[in-house]
């Protein structure tokens, strides 16, 4: 049987190449960017495509989701209150209980080391709650 429409026929990296291809300026290449620190950072990270067009990162759980928006990048980390952020690369989504976002603007240099352990972090949090 057939698949109506072109993405469904799609795998969710296909999916996540072709939005930052579509992007075709500076939040194309950010993502790009962060998406590749993210498989450094943790090479078995499974890519999804969720809710309607958002570039999810998993391994044993959400590591975090990849929202592009006029000014910013956002990556949000689903435990990222729960994460140490000795670099303090958290600025955005931070009143809650349970998430933390990295808004990255035009321009801005990303600690890329940081980041990582930032990631890496995640994945040790979502594997060691897996066990419990």
């Amino acid at each position: 049987m057939e698949k109506s429409g072109v993405q469904e026929s799609k795998s969710p990296s296909e999916l996540i190449d072709g939005r930052i291809a579509e992007l075709g300026d500076w939040r194309g290449e950010m993502l790009g960017r962060l998406r590749a620190l993210i498989k450094q950072a943790d090479p078995d990270v499974t890519e999804e495509w969720k809710w309607r067009g958002v570039p999810v990162w998993e391994d044993a759980g959400m590591i975090c989701t990849g929202e592009t928006y006029k000014a910013v990048v956002k990556l949000t980390f689903a435990k990222g209150a729960a994460l140490p952020d000795p670099a303090g690369l958290f600025n955005s989504s931070l009143e809650g209980n349970t998430r933390r976002a990295i808004d990255f603007r035009e321009g801005e240099d990303i600690d890329e080391e940081a980041f990582k352990a930032l990631v890496r972090a995640a994945v040790a949090l979502n594997k060691f709650k897996a066990k419990r």
